[in-house]
């Protein structure tokens, strides 16, 4: 069977570990920029645990937690995050690359998710993407979260940002 997502949603991955290493090449980080993109990406993995353990990926059309608010906490979590990386990367190049991944590979992710809620939850996803659903009361998971592998981005932010560190380290 063949993967019929659009190319920039299928290479969202591999792209972003590109992006990653033009980070760590063209950084120029400072112990203020670290900290104040650190701050910004925090919120942003805030953002992403938040989604994460309410949501049950595949399975039905989420509306708690950060869903009653936004049909993409978790790409909201993802900018936050990128803007982040930039703001401590203290690099132009940085800025425009991470702009540029961002925008192409999180709304082509979007288009196709949102054809996928589409076709498995017909007029349910259709009420929620006009704001018309019941909102669901359920509470947040950690369990859950889990179950959706946010640890990944959390090892990931932590890991990204002490390479940054230590780029200011060998830099000073």
């Amino acid at each position: 069977m063949s993967d019929r997502r659009p190319l920039l949603a299928r290479w969202r991955v591999p792209l972003g570990f590109v992006t990653a290493i033009a980070v760590i090449i063209y950084s120029t980080p400072t112990w203020r920029t670290l900290w104040i993109g650190f701050a910004v990406a925090v919120a942003g993995e805030a953002i992403r645990v938040w989604a994460a353990g309410h949501l049950e990926k595949s399975r039905e059309v989420t509306r708690s937690g950060p869903y009653r608010f936004t049909r993409h906490p978790l790409y909201l979590g993802s900018s936050f995050i990128a803007v982040g990386v930039m703001l401590a990367a203290n690099s132009l190049v940085v800025a425009i690359a991470g702009t540029v991944y961002m925008v192409a590979t999180i709304g082509a992710a979007i288009l196709t998710e949102e054809a996928f809620l589409r076709q498995a939850f017909g007029d349910t996803y259709a009420k929620y993407e006009r704001s018309q659903a019941e909102p669901m009361h359920r509470r947040f998971s950690i369990e859950r979260a889990m179950r959706n592998r946010e640890y990944r981005a959390v090892a990931g932010l932590v890991g990204g940002f002490a390479l940054l560190a230590l780029k200011v380290v060998v830099s000073v």
